[in-house]
């Protein structure tokens, strides 16, 4: 029988949405309905269309981290001539792009915890907006380079917060399926983001991807400005507490029935970030083999989308357009399984909750010291890593031997399905085990993979140079296949590692 925690303040704060009737009280020892439970009050005071709006304004937000690397491969080599450098400086560009992807959430992280989500999200689209603008108008390599640093910087913190806001709002039972929708804005920049990329270089000019980010950026900045509340549990609670000053969106100011409010926030507390949790973090068995497999994935999947531009137009002859339109099979591909595999995910949750006669606490979230998390999260990772690890040989081999273009595209297309679940597993499981560090746990999981994707990236051209496409992705995919027993492993074992913590 899973522990029930005590219950979180129950003062119900305003609502970003008409409010839903509050349930009746349950025991844990009865048999709960699904269409009873409309909110999870103790766990969170947050509605479940408040929750919703909250999920879809964070995936959002998170588009802009993968969609400003992806949004240029189809115009790497018109950028390399209009700047006079290589085709391997531009991968440079992409590299630095990977490394401060990387160490950056770990500083937004600790900040959101201390002085709210809501400032941190403000502040790193204005940073994102001002980068855009410069490399808009700037016209050589290193000032590039520096504003595309600096553009990271912007971006990259918006999904490490976006899993800490899930950790805010939604119990475990339930986590899955908001990272899952959370993973649609995330991946379907990776087929967006190209075809736009490809179509304002084909006919505007290679600037006018950046002064698309600008205006774009823009607009999602107002709609955080006007809709997103504070949902940092040190601050609000689970949601109940009043917000204030720039923790308090504009839509809650003129919200009637804040004023009822009993309860004010925590005051926020300017603390100099500190690194060594997240690198502790990274050096503990258990959340250690979570995230080595993570990054090798996110190694593949950098490597497989920073070489198709260029390895499609010297083989197969196509524009930037056609390139550009080449990323929707990998792109719709992960936009496809992400709600489908964050359904899943919490289906192996119950599965695993009946396997082991608990019944699931959906009103206060699950004691998961007495819940063998591992299991459930790892249930069914090892259909996605076959799928992908294998449909990443095959794409390399195609391209080796130049196949017909719907060849390698449907590899990418099936490796784009299964390796969706493999990050929605991984991603899910580091936030329940650190599930009150969770924005530190993620900025731990980008240094691992970013630092991995820079290094691929890094050699891919070489690789590319002495072996071809096809021995390149072979022993890529060997590196996935490397997974299976080390998180076999972790399944086993996590739970007493975790316990003995």
């Amino acid at each position: 029988m899973a522990v029930i925690q005590p219950s979180s303040p129950s003062t119900e704060r305003s609502r970003l949405l008409e409010p839903e009737q509050e349930t009746d009280a349950l025991s844990q020892s009865e048999p709960l309905d699904d269409n009873l439970l409309t909110d999870d009050s103790s766990y969170s005071a947050f509605q479940k269309a408040d929750k919703q709006l909250i999920v879809i304004l964070v995936a959002t937000a998170g588009f802009f981290s993968p969609l400003s690397a992806v949004v240029y491969f189809p115009a790497l080599k018109s950028i390399a001539t209009s700047l006079g450098v290589s085709l391997q400086l531009m991968n440079v560009t992409v590299t630095m792009y990977l490394i401060v992807q990387g160490i950056v959430p770990s500083v937004f992280g600790e900040l959101s915890e201390n002085i709210g989500r809501r400032p941190i999200y403000l502040t790193v689209f204005i940073v994102y907006i001002i980068a855009s603008i410069g490399l808009g108008i700037q016209n050589s390599y290193g000032v590039l380079l520096a504003l595309k640093m600096l553009q990271s910087a912007g971006s990259s913190g918006t999904i490490a917060l976006a899993y800490g806001v899930i950790a805010d709002i939604a119990p475990p039972h339930e986590r899955g399926g908001y990272v899952g929708i959370a993973h649609v804005g995330f991946n379907s920049a990776n087929s967006i983001g190209p075809v736009i990329g490809g179509l304002l270089t084909s006919r505007v000019g290679w600037r006018s991807i950046f002064w698309f980010l600008v205006i774009f950026s823009g607009s999602v900045f107002i709609m955080l400005l006007v809709l997103f509340p504070e949902t940092s549990r040190k601050l609000v609670g689970n949601g109940s507490m009043q917000a204030t000053g720039i923790n308090k969106s504009f839509i809650d100011r003129f919200r009637q029935n804040n004023k009822s409010t009993s309860k004010v926030m925590s005051k926020p507390r300017m603390k100099f970030p500190n690194l060594l949790p997240c690198l502790q973090l990274i050096f503990r068995k258990d959340t250690a083999i979570v995230m080595f497999s993570n990054a090798i994935f996110y190694m593949k999947y950098s490597c497989v989308q920073a070489s198709l531009a260029p390895l499609l137009q010297d083989r197969y002859g196509l524009s930037i357009l056609e390139v550009g339109f080449c990323y929707l099979a990998f792109g719709s591909a992960t936009a496809i399984a992400s709600y489908g595999v964050g359904m899943i995910t919490d289906y192996d949750y119950r599965k695993t909750a009946r396997a082991h006669n608990i019944n699931i606490d959906r009103v206060r979230g699950d004691d998961l010291s007495k819940f063998p998390i591992e299991k459930a999260r790892l249930r069914t990772v090892w259909l996605y890593i076959f799928v992908s690890a294998t449909a990443t040989s095959g794409y390399g081999w195609a391209l080796e031997y130049r196949t017909h273009l719907a060849v390698p595209l449907a590899m990418q297309f099936l490796t784009g399905l299964a390796v969706t679940g493999i990050f929605n597993v991984c991603n899910t499981l580091v936030v329940d085990l650190h599930s009150n560090q969770a924005v530190t746990v993620s900025a731990s999981v980008s240094i691992t993979r970013c630092a991995a994707a820079a290094a691929g990236v890094s050699v891919l051209q070489l690789l590319f140079d002495a072996v071809g496409p096809g021995w390149t992705f072979t022993v890529i995919a060997g590196l996935c296949y490397g997974t299976i027993p080390v998180l076999w492993l972790e399944r086993e074992k996590g739970w007493q590692w975790r316990l003995e913590r």
